[in-house]
């Protein structure tokens, strides 16, 4: 359902057939929490999963709701609400997985809700080429302005200094978002030190660092 849920904005030509394709979701979803999937292969599953792992329904509609105001096909207007979308979507994703593994813990959501924002802002960056090829722009549009960056600048691929200082700017709230995960790492590292500030493990970094936050992302351990 996720992946498909990515591909409709692309794949449809009008507004109103995206529309519909998500209130089907909607219907679903709905149908689903009754025990009454419709007969379709990923509606059974999802109903299989959400019956299983005890799914929260608000996570599913949040996305949902979130990507059908997608379908506006606009730029963000500010930073905050490209966050917003990453936050409905992206972290609602990892919300689900957490439950589906067994993982209830505030601060493995706390870490969670930080990795689906950075995941989501970075995916808007990844995603540029791509939708200039296509003569859209998606950036946040206050963070153009800011730096004199006109869609058309980007829409031509312009390698010029305001476009990368756009693009620094929006890397920089992805790194902000990441750094919070690895300061609990660093707190969790000074704790095991009894709080030596001086001890020789936190003199170095921690070479695990990237598979310990994919794995403390579904564990108590934060």
């Amino acid at each position: 359902m996720w992946s498909w849920h990515r591909q409709v904005k692309d794949s449809v030509s009008q507004k109103t057939i995206g529309l519909m394709r998500m209130q089907f979701w909607k219907t679903a979803i709905e149908e689903i929490y009754r025990d009454e999937p419709p007969n379709q292969p990923v509606s059974i599953e999802l109903w299989r999963a959400a019956k299983k792992h005890q799914m929260t329904k608000r996570w599913l509609l949040r996305i949902i709701t979130e990507r059908e105001k997608d379908l506006d096909d606009r730029a963000y207007r500010n930073l905050q609400e490209l966050e917003t979308y990453a936050e409905n979507t992206y972290s609602s994703l990892l919300y689900l997985l957490l439950e589906c593994l067994g993982v209830k813990d505030v601060h493995a959501d706390h870490a969670a809700s930080h990795i689906g924002k950075a995941h989501g802002i970075v995916t808007c960056l990844r995603a540029t080429p791509y939708h200039s090829s296509r003569r859209k722009v998606y950036l946040p549009v206050d963070i153009c302005i800011l730096h004199s960056a006109s869609q058309e600048d980007i829409i031509r691929g312009s390698r010029e200094q305001n476009i990368r200082d756009v693009v620094y700017d929006i890397a920089s709230q992805a790194h902000v978002h990441l750094q919070h995960v690895v300061l609990e790492d660093y707190l969790q590292r000074v704790r095991k030190a009894d709080f030596d500030i001086f001890h020789p493990s936190l003199q170095k970094r921690n070479p695990l660092l990237p598979i310990q936050l994919y794995l403390r992302s579904w564990k108590k351990t934060y």
